[in-house]
């Protein structure tokens, strides 16, 4: 198993398109590296990515609290 993840792998594990996942990328929603033309994702961080629903592995989830 490779140590990267495809372009392709992503939208089929997310459900969603190809450009979908450029678009992603391109707004920093999915951890990655740029270098020239060509995307870098990293199965390691994708997967940490995946498991935490997104959200950045240092940040909590902001809780509402209901006034009455």
């Amino acid at each position: 198993m490779s140590s990267r993840i495809s372009i392709p792998e992503i939208a089929v594990r997310l459900s969603i398109g190809r450009l979908a996942v450029y678009t992603m990328l391109e707004q920093g929603i999915i951890p990655a590296v740029r270098l020239g033309r060509r995307w870098i994702v990293t199965r390691h961080a994708f997967e940490n990515w995946e498991r935490t629903c997104g959200m950045a592995t240092g940040l909590q989830p902001r809780t509402e609290h209901k006034v009455t």
